[in-house]
């Protein structure tokens, strides 16, 4: 187990805000964390687990403990003439563990590649992208808790898992630490090509369709359009994508034919957070060191040693103009530290 105090943040949130913790402590084994969990600096400080840091916005020091998984492994725990399952540990690297799918041939997670972030946070996050979530993945999720240091085992149907939504996000928030992810995976072909540009990417090259070309395809388009976070500092999407009832969607697209959406459940309608908050014509735009990027309006930007509070501001300036000019109140999707 690695300890430091006074240990600089700066290498573990992708939006490069340069703050320290108190203290920071990365366990090996779930043993090394359950020990952990039960000592007498655990019981009294603020204790706050963090992944990779790419969905975090830290808006100053933080006067406590931060906790890290160095948990790893892939690991086939059964499998039938049609699917697998695949244990892996929360330390994994996401998109390591995607490419490692692509390599095996095993159908599911490729179109969830180049997300940032760790394995672990995948089933907090309910992460998701082009169509697929996490959720649909998911078979169960290994934890221990933060209070007795106990193991748990959640099925995917105790996860709570919605729309970037988990049991873990929500209401046991802070409660629980993931350990171990199992996912179920194909062994036969099945792609999902109609979200996005994906399918016409695919068709402007042509040849034949397969794991790993999908996952250039994909990989290529997120970097077109998605900033590099070792070069400039941001978080992904910012946002969710609101869900607004099919009245208000119906009342919006007489105004604004164009208007992209998504089916939802419960007689709503998903929109995409970007096209309103490009709409308000905020792509591209800057307050002080806090920018929105040029080619994804979803994604705010450090421009060079801004803190939190810059993107914060940044943040409200743009919800209130989708607001205003739309009556839709945007969500973050970042978690405000």
């Amino acid at each position: 187990m690695k300890d430091y105090n006074h240990y600089s943040l700066l290498a573990h949130n992708t939006f490069g805000m340069d703050v320290c913790a108190d203290r920071f402590v990365e366990y090996e084994s779930v043993e090394e964390l359950r020990c952990f969990l039960l000592s007498p600096e655990a019981k009294t400080g603020r204790l706050l687990h963090i992944g990779a840091g790419s969905n975090l916005l830290f808006t100053g020091d933080f006067p406590g403990i931060i906790l890290h998984s160095a948990l790893r492994g892939i690991e086939v725990i059964a499998e039938t003439d049609k699917e697998i399952w695949v244990r892996v540990g929360a330390g994994e690297v996401w998109d390591d563990f995607v490419a490692h799918t692509v390599r095996c041939g095993w159908y599911g997670a490729e179109n969830l590649s180049l997300i940032p972030g760790e394995v672990g946070a995948s089933a907090v996050q309910n992460i998701g992208a082009y169509g697929v979530e996490a959720k649909n993945l998911i078979v169960q999720v290994e934890t221990v808790a933060c209070q007795t240091g106990e193991t748990r085992l959640f099925q995917a149907d105790e996860c709570g898992y919605a729309y970037r939504r988990s049991v873990f996000k929500e209401e046991l928030k802070g409660q629980y630490i993931v350990t171990h992810v199992t996912y179920r995976l194909g062994k036969q072909p099945c792609f999902r090509l109609d979200y996005g540009n994906i399918r016409s990417e695919l068709e402007k090259e042509g040849g034949e369709l397969t794991l790993q070309r999908l996952r250039e395809v994909i990989v290529r388009i997120r970097q077109e359009k998605l900033p590099d976070p070792a070069v400039t500092g941001n978080a992904g999407s910012f946002f969710m994508n609101p869900l607004v009832p099919d009245a208000l969607f119906q009342e919006l697209k007489r105004s604004y034919p164009d208007l992209p959406h998504y089916p939802a459940t419960s007689g709503k309608v998903k929109l995409p957070a970007g096209w309103l908050i490009d709409r308000c014509g905020w792509k591209g735009r800057a307050l002080g060191r806090a920018g929105v990027h040029p080619r994804q309006a979803l994604v705010l930007v450090n421009l060079g040693g801004a803190t939190g509070t810059d993107i914060l501001r940044l943040a409200a300036a743009i919800q209130a103009s989708v607001r205003e000019r739309f009556g839709i109140e945007l969500c973050p999707e970042v978690n405000y530290i």
